[in-house]
C-alpha cells in the first residue's frame, strides 16, 4: 500500500476507483464502503484510492469544540487501511486554507485535476467546499464533462455508519468490549509511545510499560483492568492492560495507561507500541496498600489468562456462502430465508449481484440487513462474477451456492468437518435432491459428479435425462471427478491460487474445469451426501435452452482441450466431433432445429479459440508445477464412454454401468 501525504506527490491515478472521507475507526460500517471500492477496482483492474484528512476536520472547522474523541489515531487508521488491502492513501492536510476553497474548486483542483476517476464512492450526504457547498448532486451534474462516475452510499448505510460510530463510543466508556470490538470488526486499539513512569508496577512485581498516546483527541475506555494484545514490533504478546489514575496512591494522579506484557523482559523506553483490547475483566478500584493491590494483580493475571484460552477473535467466520444473483429476487425471497441457518458454527453470507436490475439488492438490505451485498456494474456470468466477488473474502472455505437452492438445516456442517479431516481434498459437495419432488435426485450434481474416456459429464443420480428416485443407494461419501457449481464448499487460498473459474466459459462446466485441474494437481473432489440441499434447477436457463445447449457443448470442448495432454487429445477430439455431431443430428430430427445450430456454433467458437486456450493451457502449467500435492487423480473417471453405454446398451443407472 502506498501512503501519499503531499498531494504534489501523488502519481498519475487516472481511471481509479476513489473514496473519500474521515473514516474514525475504520469500522464495520466504513469496511462496507472500502468493500465496495475494492470490488470496483477488481472488476474493472484498476486501482483504488481512500482520500482521507489530517487532522479531523471537525476540530479545525470547530475549533472551540472539544467534545470530539477519535477512534483511531492517523498510524492506527493507515494501519487498518492496509490491513483491508486497499491500494493507495491520501491524507490531505486539513487547514483552515483547504477548508476555503469552494465546491467546484473541489471538484476541478482536487479530484480531477489529481486523480482524474473513473468512479467516486461517496456517501448521499457529502458536503463539501466552503460553507459546505458542494453535495453529490453537483458532482453528478459535472460527471459527463469530467468522465467519472458518482457511486452513491444510500442514506441507510450512511445511516448505519453514524450510529454505529456512536454505539462504539458509548461501548468503550461502560466497557463493553465485545459489542465495540464487534462493531469495529478488529480490537480497538490504543498506540503510542513508551515513557518513563513511576516505576511502581516494578516494585510489586508487575513492570508495565507507561503508554503516551500519539493523538490527544484520542478515546481512552473506561478505567479497569484490560486483558490485551501489545504489538511490538512485529512481535505480538498477550498482556493485561490498567487504565485509570491509581487511587491507591493518592488523589489528583493523572490518567496513566500502562500494561504488563507477560513474558517479556526488554528496554523500550522510546518506542512505539499498540494495544489491542479485548476483555474488560474489573473496574478501577482503591486498595488499603501496595501488598492488596499486588495481590490483586495476581489475580488479574490469573483472570487475563483464562481469557486467553476461551478468546475467540471478532472475525471468527470460517466460511461465506456466496451466492450469484442476476435478476432472481423472486428466488432470493424464496430461498434466502432457508440460507440463514446453514451451520451450527458462526458464518457469513454474501450475495454478488451482476448487475440486476429487478431490485434485488434493495430487498437484500432491507429484509437481510445481516447479509453483506456486492454489486457489480454488469453481467459478468457465472465464472467471472463469483471471481470478482470473492476475492476479499477472509474466511477459509467459500461455500457457492446457486440463489435457487433451498438448504437442509445445518448443511455446511458434515461439509465443513470432511475438508478440516482431509487437507488433501480441495472441493467437497452435498447431495443435490430436487427441489419439486425432493424423492428424486436433481440433474446438476445429484450425488456426486463423474466423466467418461471423452469428458462427458454424468452423476450418481442421473445419466443425461434420466433421473433416479433417491432410496439411499448412493449415501455413501466418495471421491468424485466434480462438484456441482449449484452447491459446494472449497479452500478459499485454493480457488485463488487455480485462478478460479474460466471466465471465458461464462457458465456451465466451470465448476467441472476447475475440479479437473485440481485433480491433475493431485488434489481429491468429494461428495458428502450426509449434507443435502433442494436445487430447484433452471433458474438462470432452462435445461433445453439453446443458449445452454451452446455453452455446455463449447465449454466441454474447452475443458477436455485444456485439461489432456496432445496424446489423449489425439483421439478424444476426433470422437467427441462424431459424437457431437450425432447429437446434433438428434436434435434435428426431434425437431429442435435451435439446438442443433447451437451444437454446430459451439464447435466453430472451440476452433476459433485454439490459440487463446493454449496459452490457458501454458498458465496452467504454471499452477500443476506450484501446486501440485500428488500424482493426477482419477477418481470418478470411467474409461468407457457414456454415451454409448446409454444410448446403445440401454443403461440409464450408475449401478448399471458396474
Amino acid at each position: 500500500m502506498r501512503v501519499f501525504r503531499d498531494l504534489n506527490d501523488v502519481p498519475n491515478l487516472k481511471g481509479s476507483v476513489i473514496t473519500i472521507g474521515s473514516f474514525d475507526g475504520v469500522h464495520s460500517g466504513h469496511q462496507k464502503i472500502i468493500d465496495r471500492l475494492k470490488y470496483l477496482s477488481d472488476e474493472y483492474e484498476c486501482e483504488n484510492v481512500v482520500i482521507t484528512f489530517h487532522p479531523h476536520p471537525r476540530n479545525v472547522v470547530y475549533p472551540k469544540d472539544k467534545s470530539l474523541k477519535l477512534l483511531s489515531s492517523l498510524k492506527e487508521k493507515i494501519a487498518l487501511f492496509e490491513s483491508l488491502g486497499i491500494d493507495n492513501v491520501v491524507i490531505i492536510p486539513f487547514t483552515v486554507e483547504f477548508s476555503q476553497i469552494s465546491a467546484i474548486e473541489y471538484i476541478q483542483e482536487l479530484l480531477v485535476k489529481k486523480f482524474d476517476p473513473k468512479y467516486i464512492v461517496i456517501g448521499y450526504d457529502h458536503r463539501f467546499g466552503l460553507n459546505r457547498q458542494g453535495d453529490i448532486d453537483m458532482l453528478r451534474n459535472y460527471e459527463k464533462q469530467f468522465g467519472y462516475e458518482v457511486i452513491e452510499i444510500p442514506a441507510q448505510e450512511i445511516e448505519e455508519i453514524t450510529i454505529s460510530s456512536t454505539k462504539i463510543r458509548n461501548a468503550l466508556m461502560e466497557g463493553d468490549l465485545v459489542t465495540a470490538n464487534t462493531l469495529l470488526a478488529h480490537p480497538y486499539e490504543v498506540s503510542g509511545i513508551v515513557i518513563r513512569g513511576r516505576k511502581l508496577g516494578t516494585e510489586i512485581g508487575f513492570p508495565t510499560a507507561n503508554v503516551e498516546v500519539e493523538n490527544a483527541l484520542k478515546l481512552i475506555p473506561k478505567d479497569g483492568i484490560y486483558a490485551c494484545y501489545v504489538n511490538v514490533g512485529q512481535r505480538r504478546y498477550q498482556g493485561m492492560l490498567y487504565i485509570g489514575d491509581i487511587p491507591t496512591i493518592g488523589t489528583d494522579n493523572p490518567k496513566s495507561i500502562e500494561v504488563n506484557i507477560f513474558d517479556f523482559n526488554e528496554d523500550i523506553y522510546g518506542e512505539r507500541i499498540s494495544i489491542q483490547l479485548l476483555g474488560y475483566l474489573r473496574g478501577e478500584e482503591k486498595f488499603d496498600g501496595l501488598e492488596s493491590l499486588r495481590i490483586q494483580l495476581i489475580k488479574d493475571r490469573d483472570a487475563s489468562l483464562a481469557f486467553f484460552k476461551e478468546y475467540q477473535p471478532v472475525d471468527k467466520a470460517q466460511v461465506t456462502v456466496a451466492i450469484l444473483n442476476y435478476n432472481t429476487k423472486h428466488f432470493l425471497e424464496t430461498f434466502l430465508p432457508s440460507v440463514s441457518y446453514s451451520s451450527s458454527q458462526a458464518f457469513d453470507i454474501l450475495v454478488i449481484d451482476n448487475g440486476s436490475t429487478d431490485e434485488s439488492v434493495s430487498f437484500v438490505n432491507k429484509w437481510y440487513p445481516e447479509v453483506e451485498t456486492i454489486q457489480l456494474t454488469q453481467n459478468y456470468g457465472y465464472a467471472k462474477g463469483y471471481n470478482i466477488g470473492i476475492q476479499d473474502i477472509k474466511s477459509k472455505y467459500i461455500a457457492f451456492l446457486n440463489s435457487d437452492v433451498h438448504v437442509t438445516e445445518n448443511w455446511l456442517d458434515p461439509l465443513l468437518q470432511f475438508l478440516d479431516e482431509h487437507p488433501d481434498v480441495g472441493i467437497v459437495m452435498p447431495k443435490i435432491l430436487s427441489f419439486e419432488d425432493e424423492s428424486y435426485f436433481e440433474y446438476a450434481g445429484a450425488s456426486g459428479g463423474l466423466q467418461d474416456a471423452l469428458g462427458y459429464p454424468f452423476c450418481r443420480g442421473r445419466i443425461f435425462d434420466t433421473i433416479e428416485k433417491d432410496k439411499g443407494q448412493y449415501d455413501e461419501a466418495m471421491d468424485v471427478a466434480w462438484a456441482s457449481g449449484a452447491a459446494m464448499v472449497m479452500r478459499k487460498d485454493l480457488f485463488l491460487d487455480s485462478g478460479g473459474f474460466d471466465a471465458d466459459y461464462f457458465a456451465h462446466h466451470e465448476e467441472i474445469d476447475l475440479c479437473w485441474r485440481l485433480r491433475n494437481a493431485g488434489y481429491r473432489i468429494a461428495v458428502v451426501p450426509e449434507s443435502k440441499v433442494l436445487h430447484l434447477g433452471g433458474g438462470t436457463l432452462d435445461y433445453e435452452n439453446e443458449k445452454k445447449v451452446y455453452l455446455n457443448f463449447r465449454n466441454s470442448l474447452f475443458t477436455l482441450y485444456k485439461n489432456n495432454n496432445l496424446f489423449a487429445l489425439l483421439w478424444k477430439l476426433p470422437l467427441r466431433l462424431i459424437l457431437d455431431g450425432i447429437a446434433g443430428l438428434k436434435f434435428l430430427v426431434g425437431g429442435h432445429f435451435s439446438s442443433m445450430m447451437a451444437v454446430l456454433k459451439a464447435h466453430f467458437s472451440f476452433y476459433g479459440k485454439w490459440i487463446r486456450f493454449y496459452v490457458k493451457k501454458r498458465r496452467m502449467q504454471e499452477f500443476l508445477r506450484d501446486h501440485r500435492i500428488g500424482p493426477k487423480n482419477r477418481s470418478g473417471v470411467m474409461t468407457f464412454s457414456i454415451v454409448l453405454n446409454y444410448f446403445l446398451l440401454g443403461k440409464k443407472s450408475f449401478k448399471d454401468l458396474n
